[in-house]
């Protein structure tokens, strides 16, 4: 993209000059980041909607995301809880989650916003 730069002229000539010039790559990406969404806007837009997240280790949830912070901190209503049975190989438990619950940020590791898992996923095979 080409935009025009005002250059006067320092030797008394009342005139100005136009001439093209180049976006800055900080302008270039300014540009950019206008028509990207960034992720705290993506979880936002999912308040109030199904999410499944992917935690540390081998535990699935999905629930209704009621908030979050900066931390990536999450509450979540009708959650329900997906572990593999330590006893039974190849089980599932699934565990209702009666409450509002508070995930620790730091332990989510994957945001799937609108997702019930694939079917490959632990919630699947529960």
């Amino acid at each position: 993209p080409i935009v025009l730069q005002t250059i006067y002229p320092t030797q008394g000539d009342p005139s100005c000059v136009l001439r093209p010039r180049s976006y800055s790559f900080t302008q270039r990406h300014l540009f950019n980041m206008a028509s990207r969404i960034l992720p705290l806007e993506l979880i936002d837009k999912a308040i109030g909607s199904q999410i499944w997240i992917l935690m540390r280790g081998e535990t699935e949830i999905v629930g209704v995301l009621r908030g979050f912070d900066d931390y990536v901190n999450l509450v979540l209503d009708d959650a329900i809880q997906y572990t593999p049975d330590a006893r039974n190989p190849g089980e599932i438990c699934k565990t209702k989650l009666e409450s509002e619950i508070l995930l620790n940020g730091n332990h989510v590791t994957v945001l799937i916003p609108g997702g019930n898992g694939p079917e490959d996923s632990l919630a699947s095979k529960a």
